[in-house]
């Protein structure tokens, strides 16, 4: 009876290979936070705020920052890369981007398992962090 229990609490191959990428993937997204903070932080790159004026706004909410500070919300900070500030989000991105290649990468061993409710949930899973992070279903504003 012990073994049948332990032999149930062992992780499945699409576990393994979550768990996987997700190591992969935080590490990376680590290092990038750590290097571009560098960059940012030595003023290797010329901020889009100056350092000087970002204590004028810490007492702004998002939208007064957004205003005052002439910045698109969204995904425009894409093009703003070329700023030691800015910068920074690469590492954010990937560290929240990271899950829905996890998602994606197991659907091809539930499928093979013929396990096709957690196919389906694996897929809306993925779906919905990305509809999410595109912006589309934009709330608050």
């Amino acid at each position: 009876m012990a073994d049948q229990q332990e032999a149930k609490l062992e992780a499945g191959p699409e576990q393994l290979l979550y768990a996987s990428i997700l190591q992969k993937g935080m590490f990376v997204g680590l290092v990038i936070l750590f290097i571009t903070f560098a960059l940012y932080a030595l003023s290797i790159m010329k901020p889009y705020i100056p350092l000087d004026e970002v204590s004028h706004y810490w007492t702004m909410n998002v939208h007064d920052y957004l205003h005052h500070a002439h910045i698109k919300p969204g995904w425009s900070w894409v093009g703003m890369l070329n700023y030691g500030d800015f910068i920074n989000f690469t590492g954010v991105a990937i560290l929240a981007g990271v899950t829905i290649i996890c998602y994606l990468a197991i659907v091809p061993i539930l499928l093979k398992s013929n396990d096709k409710v957690y196919v389906v949930l694996a897929v809306l899973e993925a779906l919905v962090l990305s509809l999410a992070a595109s912006g589309i279903l934009a709330v608050g504003h």
